[in-house]
């Protein structure tokens, strides 16, 4: 499957309701979104691996890339494509170490220094943000990096870069400018009336997705 990063959505079952979860994805993924992530930092195992099996069949039906955030025994044992961890987690080398051939693994990061550690190390992609600040994330206050600070990430690594932080259909085109392969998004999409409309959105500031890597 190409490493189509366009767009990630992420969930957020709270800024969701009282939709449920599954139908606003389903309305994502019918509008093209190329990638799902689950974040349920609430959720306990058994209920993160439980939410993890009912995505992964449905990103199946739409061919889309699945990651899980933070839990790698969760990512395999639901057959995501996937994780995604932070600098607090497990060192994505002792990760790779034991990840399954094509498992793909991202890292977070603001620091081109990191982000050349973390390819070094195996990671498949690099998250980069807050780009333009964050609400989802309450311990990273008002920081953010702009699209200046994305782009001293891009151009350090070869590695595909997804902006991630305060990103909307309407500055989405900004991130693509600075290099990003791609957004994340979660509030844009979680709140939104009509999800499916901000993913065609967002699409339209990345009409080509990055090859696969080798």
């Amino acid at each position: 499957m190409p490493l189509d990063l366009r767009l990630i959505v992420i969930t957020d079952a709270t800024l969701a309701a009282p939709r449920n979860i599954l139908d606003v994805l389903r309305e994502c993924l019918e509008a093209g979104a190329p990638a799902v992530q689950l974040r349920d930092k609430h959720a306990t195992a058994r209920e993160l691996y439980q939410q993890a099996v009912a995505l992964r069949a449905l990103t199946r039906q739409f061919d889309a890339l699945f990651f899980v955030n933070d839990r790698f025994d969760v990512a395999l044992a639901a057959g995501a494509d996937g994780v995604h961890v932070g600098p607090h987690d497990v060192p994505i080398a002792e990760l790779r170490a034991v990840a399954p051939a094509g498992f793909l693994i991202g890292g977070s990061t603001d620091d081109p220094d990191t982000a050349r550690q973390l390819e070094r190390a195996g990671a498949s992609y690099i998250g980069c943000g807050a780009v333009f600040g964050t609400t989802t994330k309450t311990d990273l206050g008002d920081e953010r990096i702009g699209t200046k600070g994305l782009k001293r990430v891009v151009d350090a690594i070869s590695l595909p870069v997804v902006a991630i932080g305060g990103i909307t259909a309407d500055n989405a085109a900004l991130a693509a400018a600075a290099g990003a392969a791609g957004v994340a998004v979660v509030s844009a999409v979680m709140k939104a009336d009509a999800p499916g409309d901000v993913v065609r959105a967002v699409l339209e500031a990345f009409p080509r997705a990055r090859p696969a890597l080798a």
